[in-house]
């Protein structure tokens, strides 16, 4: 980029902390240094915030009882659950106390539930215990008659997995934070404090964090730092049930983890849809992940094995995601003093309950570097809306105007009050996730002609009048 202008967004053109990438990781971190009373830049080359991994999960918040012992990963969702536990009523933010069940379907997985007990046990989650298999169809009568035993894990709940983010971002801009959309970086050089070049213009930090997910190693090589690890995009894919599955799946099915992967998850949604997947598909691309038709038929024919009621099921919407996996399974967290520099890298499955922890990891990093930060003398109240099935939603309530997305009753109120909120939808995905609108039953069929109308002019690629019968996200 030839003569970069310099951004106004700071009276100076200077911000403390410059965070690469605004998914879930980002987000948390810029809040937790806003609150520490740092001069924020958050910098995110999609349009959006979560246009990259953060988008498609299955929105657990973890209890870290199956993560490796005595590692950063398990610290780090355990404080992170912690921190949203305590916040999440004050942001509006939901919580589906679902609990989950370890299912073994064979003699040998059984055998492997008494090392997961223990295993939870160590990582300091108590709350389990073993059930037979007429103990566990008891408090999941769909489960297929082939249950062998479960290991119940009480404290695994299901969350919205985009409000969280969106109350995290939103909070920082709050206390004075800059995000800059559609701004990619470009180069970074530090002689003292960082000079980082960006498409949109360049940005003067005195410390940089990169929490850019599936870019995360290239974003290292960009600001000149030791190259220490290589992200290996895994895709996977899921299958999202219509709503009358939801009374058939009470608790979060999980299967017994092998060394590779979690495996295959069957798992209600704060929306009151039903998950089925992720796949654990390594791939080249860190843009694209395509779905197929094959590998979501044996998603359902897997779902129907394990729940025999689930093949009767409508399909609302498939979608497939990426995760920033390393040729390590650990987080690959770094930080280098001398440059006043930290990456917060291979943030995989676990990302979403580890957020909060890594952001107060990554403030605990950053004071090492000695440079002090003064508290803001009080804290902006913020709360995001309800999007969920378990609380109150707006169509509940008087005066809402008319209903733009019956299927996920969603209404006009609600959509004008994204399109005019501190950091409104940067593009169709984004606004999806802040109002749910086409993404329902019919994912758009019958509201994509009036919300393109009310969105006109609203993003530079704009939503079809009808979007099909597949969805990017459940």
């Amino acid at each position: 980029m030839s003569n970069p202008v310099p951004h106004e967004s700071s009276p100076d053109g200077f911000y403390d902390v410059a965070i690469i990438g605004a998914g879930v990781v980002g987000c948390a971190v810029a809040r937790r240094f806003a609150l520490a009373g740092a001069r924020v830049v958050l910098i995110e080359k999609g349009t959006d915030i979560l246009s990259g991994a953060s988008k498609a999960n299955s929105a657990i918040l973890h209890t870290g009882f199956d993560a490796p012992p005595d590692s950063l990963e398990l610290e780090l969702v355990r404080k992170g659950r912690e921190e949203y536990l305590s916040i999440h009523r004050e942001l509006g933010l939901s919580l589906v106390r679902t609990g989950a069940l370890v299912c073994a379907w064979s003699a040998g997985e059984h055998e492997s539930l008494h090392g997961i007990e223990q295993q939870a046990h160590a990582n300091g989650v108590q709350a389990v215990r073993p059930l037979s298999a007429a103990q566990a169809r008891a408090l999941v009568p769909a489960l297929s008659s082939r249950l062998v035993a479960a290991l119940e894990v009480e404290g695994e709940h299901v969350i919205d997995p985009w409000s969280a983010p969106l109350a995290y971002v939103t909070q920082a801009m709050a206390l004075g934070a800059t995000v800059l959309r559609a701004t990619e970086l470009l180069h970074g050089t530090f002689d003292g404090t960082w000079t980082l070049q960006t498409s949109t213009g360049t940005l003067r930090a005195g410390a940089v964090i990169n929490c850019a997910g599936l870019y995360g190693d290239r974003v290292d090589r960009c600001l000149e730092l030791p190259e220490r690890f290589e992200i290996r995009p895994r895709k996977g894919q899921f299958v999202v049930l219509d709503k009358a599955a939801f009374r058939h799946v009470p608790r979060i099915i999980l299967p017994v983890p092998t060394a590779i992967t979690k495996g295959i998850v069957i798992c209600p949604t704060a929306f009151g849809n039903v998950l089925i997947g992720p796949t654990a598909e390594e791939q080249p691309d860190r843009t694209r992940a395509s779905l197929e038709t094959d590998t979501l038929e044996a998603l359902l024919q897997r779902g129907a094995e394990l729940l025999p009621i689930l093949r009767t099921m409508p399909v609302s919407a498939t979608y497939a995601g990426l995760r920033p996996a390393t040729e390590q399974k650990a987080y690959r967290v770094y930080s280098a003093p001398a440059q006043r520099a930290i990456t917060l890298g291979g943030i995989r499955s676990t990302g979403l309950s580890a957020a909060l922890g890594l952001a107060a990891h990554a403030l605990h990093l950053y004071e090492r570097f000695g440079t002090p930060l003064t508290p803001p003398p009080g804290i902006p109240d913020i709360r995001v809306p309800n999007l969920t099935e378990t609380e109150e939603r707006d169509w509940q309530r008087a005066d809402h105007g008319e209903i733009i997305c019956h299927c996920e009753r969603v209404t006009r109120r609600e959509i004008e009050a994204a399109l005019a909120s501190p950091l409104p939808p940067g593009d169709p995905g984004g606004f999806k996730r802040r109002t749910r609108a086409g993404m329902g039953r019919c994912q758009g069929f019958y509201c994509g002609a009036r919300v393109a109308e009310m969105t006109q002019g609203c993003f530079s690629n704009p939503p079809p009048a009808a979007t099909g019968s597949q969805g990017d996200t459940p």
